[in-house]
């Protein structure tokens, strides 16, 4: 379980560095690559393991970013990050520095949950609708999940809010209204 205190201030500190030497793109983009490793279950049980020594990871680290061409400052970053035994916070450290990223370059994200896989045209109609609302950020970031048992219609959640117009919602509601 990840520190959201500790993930929060490294990220900060990656954030920082990276705009102080105008390298946040390549950065962000080394992030979304990590976020990616990390998903491999092996790379997480390495990254958790309190048996494996931290020389060892920082090398499998080492080896892996520069197979992927990262900066020199995500290299950096990590190694610092094995050093001071934080390596199990890297998800979390990883998914807060995506926060602050979208947040200083005014990016909303917003979680649409279907019943069915919505079209290009279908999910750029509510962003419009969004933005134009001012709702969220003139950007937006769409996160896209299928749910059949919402029957229809859709769930959008952004910025902390819900707002439920699926079919079982109204299904829900209208038993609420006869019993």
């Amino acid at each position: 379980m990840t520190n959201q205190r500790v993930a929060d201030r490294y990220a900060k500190s990656l954030l920082d560095m990276a705009v102080e030497r105008k390298q946040l793109d390549v950065i962000k983009g080394d992030v979304d690559a990590l976020v990616a490793m990390a998903g491999n279950r092996d790379l997480a049980l390495l990254l958790s393991s309190p048996v494996v020594n931290p020389s060892k990871k920082k090398a499998i680290f080492a080896e892996l970013l520069e197979k992927s061409g990262a900066n020199e400052l995500t290299k950096t970053f990590v190694d610092v990050l094995i050093t001071k035994g934080r390596e199990g916070d890297l998800l979390g450290i990883l998914g807060a520095f995506d926060k602050q990223y979208k947040s200083l370059n005014k990016i909303s994200t917003v979680k649409v949950t279907s019943a069915v896989a919505l079209s290009a045209a279908e999910l750029d109609a509510i962003k419009q609708q969004l933005v134009a609302g001012g709702k969220t950020e003139a950007s937006v970031d769409i996160e896209t999940k299928i749910d059949p048992s919402i029957i229809g219609g859709f769930i959008l959640e952004f910025d902390g809010k819900v707002y439920d117009a699926s079919v079982a919602y109204k299904l829900s509601e209208l038993r609420k209204e006869i019993a």
